[in-house]
């Protein structure tokens, strides 16, 4: 031991040092099960630098071109950004322009890369970073009913935290099955996806309204007013809309809740019952559960006070189905806003069908967010953000897009089938800025200061908005055809 003035310094090892085997921290493995072997930890002589070892011998991670194959349009310009389909490709790789790299060996989830070749291989156009704009419902937790009688899954910001404006449920009911009698604190917007179903409403007025519905009718019904929805014979599955992205099933206000949650003295004195009345109330939540056959005949189950039905004009039910879409080469829209259903007073929707081939034009909104569901068919969607940025994403059916005001996006059909979704805003007036019009309705000679094209191609912009573009089903070549109208 030394010693310096007031400083005392060991030359030996400091009391808290622990002994020499106790840094081998297999030491303190715990016993084992009987027929375990090896230990649970590895040895401190693993750590850093190996001299012995100072260049490790492994197999080469490239793949070989002789273990996958190209996609149709993968070996073509990659500044092109021509869709790249991965699903009938042997080990699709993340090739661009048909270098032959780079590769993936993996650790993956192929089915990933196949269904999201635009995440896999993104467009070279892709810069930047723009927030999360797809979410599959097939991600979302399953929540099942009573008695196998339906189920629900939820997309909000906590799946999609970019969707700050609306969120989304996907909710099915076995036939004769309810949705229980709830109310929200936010708007419910609904689109009936397959099946029938017969919803049911009271407004503050004690005015009333039931209707029956079939796939392609819509439903609204604004915050507080409490409603139902059965099933009919068919059973049924619907979409649900909802104005905050924040929403969640959970917390529904709920009819079995309602009395559950108060005293028991307290809900027969509103009643003017007997407590034993409620002997027999649920213990716990319903939400959705098996019900007895509605009849045929609504008109049975009409209820209507003194201050009767529900006037036409404020009502919450249209059949959507029944309407005729606006048709032009490419596809089919059908719009539905506060125009046509007044109640609905933030919501305005398109209904859109595209051609194998077309695509949906460059488009942004002015007054909303969107938020899209996509019913059939596979798409891909190209998100432009200020400042210099894009993402492209891909999308399935029963998957959720979501694109924030005002960033422009088409919506492109990249399958073999009509691709069909759904356009929601939170607006007053369904309506969009169309690139096409825009550039149609600029002065010829600032787009052609802005863009150096040639007369010809000014010529082809239209004053109106095409709303859907024709194009080539092939998508692996940049052959275009048809004419947009």
């Amino acid at each position: 031991m030394k010693v310096y003035g007031a400083a005392v310094l060991l030359s030996v090892a400091p009391s808290w040092a622990l002994p020499a085997h106790q840094l081998d921290p297999r030491v303190n493995d715990p016993p084992g099960p009987p027929g375990a072997s090896g230990n649970l930890r590895g040895s401190e002589a693993l750590i850093g630098y190996d001299p012995s070892n100072n260049v490790p011998k492994e197999p080469s991670t490239v793949v070989p071109p002789e273990d996958f194959t190209l996609a149709p349009g993968q070996s073509e310009d990659a500044d092109l950004g021509l869709f790249i389909d991965l699903l009938d490709v042997k080990n699709p790789q993340p090739i661009q322009g048909g270098t032959y790299k780079p590769t993936d060996p993996g650790p993956r989830t192929e089915a990933y890369d196949r269904l999201n070749s635009d995440v896999f291989i993104p467009p070279s156009t892709d810069s930047g970073e723009v927030p999360q704009s797809m979410w599959p419902f097939a991600l979302s937790h399953n929540r099942h009913g009573l008695a196998g009688a339906g189920w629900a899954r939820s997309q909000n910001v906590d799946q999609l935290p970019s969707a700050t404006g609306m969120a989304g449920v996907n909710m099915r009911l076995e036939p004769h099955a309810y949705r229980e009698l709830h109310w929200h604190k936010e708007a419910e917007w609904a689109l009936m996806l397959n099946g029938t179903a017969r919803i049911a409403a009271v407004n503050e007025q004690g005015q009333t309204m039931q209707d029956d519905l079939a796939a392609g009718d819509v439903w609204f019904f604004p915050a507080g007013i409490p409603h139902s929805i059965q099933a009919l014979d068919a059973g049924c599955e619907f979409l649900l809309v909802f104005n905050d992205g924040t929403f969640s099933e959970e917390n529904t206000f709920l009819l079995s809740e309602l009395l559950e949650r108060n005293p028991k003295e307290v809900v027969a004195k509103n009643f003017r019952t007997d407590v034993s009345t409620f002997n027999k109330i649920p213990d716990g939540q319903l939400w959705i559960f098996p019900g007895t056959a509605a009849p045929a005949d609504i008109q049975q189950q009409n209820v209507t006070g003194p201050a009767g039905s529900i006037p036409k004009a404020s009502t919450y039910s249209y059949h959507f189905s029944e309407q005729e879409p606006y048709r032009v080469p490419g596809g089919t829209i059908k719009i539905l806003d506060p125009a046509t259903f007044p109640i609905a007073s933030t919501f305005s929707v398109a209904l859109v069908s595209l051609e194998p081939g077309a695509m949906r034009e460059m488009h942004w909104h002015t007054t909303s967010d969107e938020w899209t569901y996509f019913l059939a068919g596979r798409a891909r969607l190209t998100v432009y953000q200020a400042p210099a940025s894009s993402r492209t994403f891909d999308f399935t059916a029963g998957s959720v897009g979501y694109v924030p005001m005002p960033n422009a996006h088409y919506l492109e059909n990249v399958g073999n089938e009509t691709l069909t979704f759904l356009e929601v805003l939170q607006a007053k007036e369904y309506s969009d800025i169309s690139v096409n019009q825009w550039l149609g309705l600029t002065p010829k000679q600032i787009v052609k200061d802005h863009l150096n094209v040639d007369d010809a191609f000014l010529n082809t912009l239209p004053n109106v908005k095409p709303f859907i573009v024709p194009g080539n089903p092939d998508l692996s070549t940049t052959n275009f055809t048809g004419d947009a109208l």
